[in-house]
């Protein structure tokens, strides 16, 4: 094989997935739903191989969902197709025969902001080799992508936090959709009603002994939200309140949080004494200098619907926080 390109080799136009040499530079703006990629390839090799290893990585499922959900919503066109409006999607992958072996990135290619990657192989194996080495860079990129959308998305109609700030030292950027249900000096609840149900966020403090006082730091979180749930977020029968699905460990993650260290865990959450339950996304940030982690929570309930972008919702707004 030859040697691999570069992967974040930056281009101004992606010259290599133009079908001529007229393509113009970048002036519109791009568009699409978030998490929804354009993947550009010759029927023959998406119904292949070729295609099936595209999807055994960009369509694998979320983790931390009660229902199996894709990373991406793929929806896949020939090149002779990839023009016009289709161009304009915010992100898109081509995957392509050639002779120049490798993987490129292409920012704002045809829209602004935009991220491109093609992959050119000689060969389906190749080609295969190449999605199986840099799915997890391009999967990154792309989420970083649809993750700063969603922010920016978000500004439009910013909620006041000066009481987090006054509180707890946290500023957090959430829509006016979303109120406050519950707040006091060190905890706070704040929630957004959907068609389907609603979508939550808690902040809080916790001092740093109680996710550090053994090595076991998911136990640590999972008894730390429990015992939260049993104070703070009650259910819809009496003496019901959310606790962690004991069913099922969440994943956990080293994440960063404003700079600052953060444990990550996704899972499932459920009302002790009831049927309700679904994903949560968990940070707890470490703050040093006050001897303390931040804890930012988001958690979604929609029953029999889909969550991915609730949850995307969520984690745009926690990652956010500026804790001061």
């Amino acid at each position: 094989m030859k040697k691999l390109l570069a992967f974040f080799s930056v281009l101004l136009i992606l010259t290599g997935c133009g079908d001529g040499k007229d393509d113009p530079v970048v002036v519109s703006n791009s568009s699409g739903k978030i998490n929804s990629v354009t993947v550009v390839m010759e029927n023959e090799l998406w119904t292949g191989e070729v295609g099936e290893a595209v999807r055994r990585h960009f369509a694998a499922p979320v983790d931390g969902l009660p229902q199996e959900e894709p990373l991406f919503s793929l929806s896949q066109m020939p090149p002779e197709a990839f023009s016009g409006f289709a161009r304009k999607n915010r992100i898109f992958l081509r995957v392509q025969k050639g002779e120049e072996t490798g993987v490129k990135l292409a920012d704002d290619a045809y829209a602004r902001p935009q991220k491109g990657v093609l992959i050119t192989g000689e060969t389906n194996e190749e080609i295969i080799s190449l999605i199986d080495e840099n799915a997890e860079k391009i999967i990154s990129t792309f989420k970083k992508t649809e993750l700063t959308e969603q922010q920016r998305r978000i500004k439009k109609s910013l909620k006041n936090d000066e009481k987090l700030e006054e509180q707890l030292g946290v500023s957090l950027k959430f829509p006016t959709a979303y109120r406050y249900a519950k707040e006091s000096d060190d905890f706070f609840w704040i929630r957004k009603d959907i068609p389907t149900g609603s979508m939550e966020i808690l902040v809080y403090e916790v001092p740093r002994s109680v996710i550090e006082k053994d090595t076991n730091i998911v136990g640590n979180i999972i008894e730390m939200r429990d015992s939260i749930g049993k104070t703070h977020i009650p259910g819809r029968i009496d003496g019901s309140y959310m606790v962690t699905e004991s069913a099922y460990a969440p994943y956990l993650f080293e994440s960063e949080i404003d700079g600052n260290f953060a444990w990550e865990s996704k899972g499932i959450w459920e009302v002790k004494g009831d049927f309700m339950g679904g994903p949560f996304l968990n940070y707890a940030v470490l703050d040093e200098e006050n001897d303390r982690y931040v804890i930012l929570e988001g958690f979604a309930f929609s029953p029999s619907a889909r969550k991915r972008e609730n949850m995307m919702e969520l984690e745009a707004i926690l990652k956010s926080a500026k804790i001061n």
